[in-house]
């Protein structure tokens, strides 16, 4: 699974602190703390017939992680809707539209890691692409990393934060195994999520996926809960370990970028048949009809 450029994002607008520039011109100062250290917080939205999808959960994550790394300041959620508004209507969208929004702390006045540093900020950037679902709905390879996802006395995986290292290291692994993205475990083995995404697995009906320990809170994920607990789906959300994904029924990953997306082998093991299951398809559909009806409204 590799993206490509998509011709219809040759002339996108991004939102910059108030401006909206051509995606060429587009820029952040070399010292933004985005650039000192990753220091900053992110979400990934979608936007569907001119709403985007659980709008106001993703920007209360946005608040949380901020508040988390303990930044001075922080834009309203009314604020950054409307950066996001005009963002989509400078650039005509209104469907098949996934958004980066990234709140850093900000220019620091000299480079170095101390807070006190950063006496301008924070930097809003609104990047919305023309992006449809990124993964194959046929099926995901996954390749077991040998890096493992940081449990919240290491570094809190509640902070959605901007030092993506430890994933961008996996998916490097998962390349070299041919796998189209990487299983992660946490540190007592257990499965974590992959570099990008939830892991969910099916066994004998049974919906579960793993405690949110080792991964984020992934709003998708939440979608998911909430499906099965409204339509009567039996979940566990519990330790899953890496045995258990070999032998389920099926197995899918969820995600804003790529919604629901089966997994079909992992580790050169084939999950159930080989083949997009039951569960998998029943969820896509319960979710195609959430986004089909719901979500903030920014374009008419």
């Amino acid at each position: 699974m590799k993206q490509s450029f998509n011709p219809k994002n040759a002339d996108l607008k991004v939102w910059i602190d108030g401006q909206l520039l051509h995606r060429d011109e587009a820029k952040v100062s070399v010292f933004d703390s985005l650039v000192q250290g990753g220091d900053g917080c992110w979400e990934g939205l979608r936007v569907y017939d001119g709403r985007v999808f659980k709008l106001d959960e993703h920007l209360a994550r946005l608040r949380h992680s901020a508040l988390a790394m303990a930044f001075a300041e922080i834009p309203s959620p009314e604020v950054i809707k409307a950066a996001i508004q005009a963002t989509l209507a400078a650039n005509d969208m209104r469907d098949g539209v996934h958004i980066r929004l990234t709140l850093s702390r900000g220019e620091k006045i000299t480079s170095g890691m101390d807070p006190r540093l950063n006496q301008k900020g924070p930097t809003l950037i609104v990047l919305a692409e023309h992006k449809p679902p990124v993964y194959d709905k046929g099926g995901l390879t996954l390749a077991t990393s040998s890096l493992r996802r940081f449990p919240p006395d290491c570094l809190d995986p509640k902070i959605h934060h901007n030092n993506l290292l430890q994933s961008i290291l996996a998916k490097v692994e998962a390349n070299a195994a041919g796998a189209d993205d990487a299983l992660m475990l946490d540190v007592r083995g257990f499965v974590a999520e992959t570099n990008a995404t939830n892991v969910f697995a099916v066994d004998g009906g049974t919906v579960m996926t793993s405690r949110a320990i080792a991964c984020p809170e992934g709003v998708t994920r939440a979608t998911v809960i909430e499906l099965c607990q409204d339509n009567d789906i039996p979940l566990e959300v519990r330790d899953v370990s890496q045995a258990e994904l070999y032998r389920a029924d099926e197995v899918f990953c969820t995600g804003t970028m790529g919604e629901l997306a089966a997994v079909n082998m992992i580790d050169g093991r084939p999950i159930g048949g080989g083949e997009v299951g039951p569960m998998t398809l029943r969820l896509t559909a319960l979710y195609k009809g959430r986004t089909s009806t719901e979500g903030v409204r920014l374009v008419d």
